[in-house]
């Protein structure tokens, strides 16, 4: 017996539903980060007692953790590729490496916030510790929730649940983990650098 699959026409044909999803969540995702950034540029701009910005943070250390960051995007572009291809091996090793580049990110993240409360620097001291906790606390609950994604699609990988034609889920956690990259290269670039 024959099943028939029915195909959608027009835009969004040969896109599939969870992919669908996928764009979907991103773009509320990025309409969340989007008010967050302009709420603090907005702040930013009538706070007149704002901090010059590397006299209290490390700029130097978090250029060198957004490079992992970007770094840790090429790996799983790598990964995608490799499984593409049908090199199962190779995925995982770059699942495994993106994985570990993003907890490594997470961990430097943690040594600044340590740095900022140890000086006296909260949520609660100042307009500039509301802003800067909330917007890398929620991108830092991101990558969080990236990594721990990141491990269910590893241990699928071990499992040898991907394929050549079957890697949706490698699929779907790379358009996540690149989206929390552009988000982070935004914020480092508007907290850090302006």
């Amino acid at each position: 017996m024959e099943h028939s699959i029915e195909r959608r026409a027009g835009p969004l044909a040969g896109v599939s539903t969870t992919k669908f999803a996928m764009w979907l969540f991103l773009a509320s995702e990025a309409m969340f980060f989007g008010g967050l950034i302009a709420a603090y540029l907005v702040l930013r701009l009538a706070g007149s007692d704002w901090p010059v910005v590397a006299d209290v943070l490390n700029v130097p250390l978090v250029a060198g953790n957004t490079f992992i960051l970007i770094v840790s995007s090429l790996t799983m572009v790598f990964g995608l590729a490799a499984i593409e291809s049908g090199d199962q091996r190779r995925l995982r090793q770059f699942l495994v490496a993106t994985a570990v580049l993003g907890s490594v990110f997470l961990s430097i993240q943690a040594v600044e916030w340590r740095e900022l409360l140890a000086e006296g620097t909260t949520a609660s001291t100042s307009l500039f510790g509301s802003t800067f906790f909330t917007l890398t606390g929620f991108h830092g609950l991101h990558v969080l929730g990236g990594v721990l994604f990141m491990l269910y699609v590893i241990a699928r990988a071990f499992q040898g649940r991907y394929t050549k034609e079957e890697h949706g889920g490698v699929e779907l956690m790379g358009l996540y983990w690149h989206f929390v990259d552009v988000v982070w290269i935004f914020l480092f670039t508007i907290v850090y650098l302006v």
